[in-house]
């Protein structure tokens, strides 16, 4: 194990791991297009067919196929390879991306029904960069602390994506049509996925995680992990809601689209500072303790946000709550983590960030018909509510832990 103390981690030790930095550059150049498509997408549609109903019904379903089709991705990573398999996700999601973008152009020209398809198709595609990114720090980083900050490092790098996707998508609403950010988004995953496979920390990732798998039987061991993903999914619920929200919020108010993109990112700030604290502090409570806190105070936020009067206070409100966003969710990872056996880590994962994105999902969803029906500090209020709710979820589960000695309760 690593000699660095806990609550001091070395950032800089990740880095200097042989082909860290590379491998870690390609896939962040690659997952910046996270941040950019699905916002893009989502004011390109609204723009397009005037329905907030239309838009979080399309989004649904683009965030539908990649969540519930992770399983199958993944498998076709574990099997082929990370060259093999993502070079033909990526090639499939930018071309559909690309029928998209013309679909999009011109207001009019495609049904619902039509850009509802081409989207799911297009979610059905999504390379996972994620989660085999995270895998391969499995690799690199073998002791348990190293691994720990490399998650950590991660995590907050992945938030701060999400900062710079919407600035970039504010950026370019205020020249170009909404469809220019999805035509960036494409080029940065495509750039990204092709770095990534290239690095020799990625070639050989088939052959080293072939007897884990083997072990296991070749599925993932779900025992433990109810608390984890349940906060999971409540957290991103909130995240899916307050996407589609400020989007309404902005436009009843009378705010331009770049608006939009400054209130997410506020998002995504309060979330990076909150996961460079929470990774700085030695925490003496448990995970398990912290997990319903931090899921309470997220859903806190949120009730404070139904009552804002303006852009500015959304913004610092959109801050309070990303404050809690990061630190729930590396919680539940670390909560998984400990949880699963040795050789179901990975996977353990998984299941949180497949929590993440389903919520985030259902959250866009319930949102946009929400949204088309009432106020949007009511539906604020019922976001906030349903993440209470999943932060007292968490407090009373029972936990069962899978191996000797690891069983507790809430």
């Amino acid at each position: 194990m690593s000699s660095i103390p806990v609550g001091r981690p070395s950032y800089a030790a990740v880095l200097r791991i042989p082909h860290a930095r590379r491998t870690f550059a390609a896939a962040l150049l690659g997952r910046l297009s996270y941040g950019v498509v699905p916002l893009s997408v989502m004011l390109a549609v609204t723009r397009a067919t005037g329905s907030y109903a239309v838009a979080g019904t399309v989004m649904a379903l683009f965030g539908g196929t990649s969540v519930f089709l992770s399983p199958a991705r993944a498998a076709l990573t574990d099997r082929h390879g990370p060259r093999r398999a993502l070079i033909p996700m990526v090639v499939a999601y930018a071309a559909l991306l690309g029928l998209l973008t013309v679909l999009l152009g011109r207001p009019g020209a495609a049904s619902p029904l039509t850009l509802g398809a081409v989207t799911a198709a297009a979610g059905a595609c999504t390379p996972p960069l994620g989660p085999t990114m995270r895998a391969v720090w499995g690799r690199l980083a073998p002791d348990r602390d190293l691994l720990q900050r490399a998650y950590s490092l991660d995590g907050v790098a992945e938030e701060l994506l999400f900062v710079s996707g919407p600035l970039l998508v504010g950026v370019l609403v205020g020249f170009a049509p909404p469809t220019a950010g999805i035509v960036l988004g494409t080029a940065l995953i495509v750039v990204g996925t092709v770095g990534f496979v290239s690095s020799p920390a990625v070639r050989d990732t088939r052959s080293q995680d072939g007897p884990a798998r083997h072990r296991s039987g070749g599925r993932p061991i779900l025992l433990g992990l109810r608390r984890p993903v349940t906060a999971a999914a409540g957290v991103g619920l909130a995240l899916g809601a307050v996407d589609l929200l400020v989007v309404a919020f902005t436009g009843r108010q009378g705010y331009g689209g770049d608006s939009v993109a400054w209130v997410l990112a506020a998002l995504s700030a309060g979330s990076a500072v909150g996961g460079l604290l929470n990774g700085a502090v030695t925490w003496r409570a448990p995970a398990g303790r912290r997990l319903p806190l931090l899921t309470a105070g997220l859903g806190l936020a949120l009730l404070g946000a139904a009552l804002v009067p303006d852009l500015v206070t959304l913004a610092l409100a959109a801050t309070v709550a990303g404050f809690f966003v990061s630190p729930a969710i590396t919680t539940a990872y670390l909560i998984a983590d400990e949880s699963a056996a040795p050789d179901t880590r990975v996977r353990a994962g998984a299941w949180v960030n497949t929590a993440v994105n389903a919520g985030g999902t259902a959250g866009t969803s319930a949102a946009g018909v929400l949204a088309g029906a009432l106020p949007t500090g009511w539906c604020f209020a019922a976001t906030g509510g349903v993440v209470l709710l999943t932060a007292l979820t968490t407090l009373t589960v029972t936990v069962t832990v899978a191996g000797p000695d690891r069983t507790g309760t809430a």
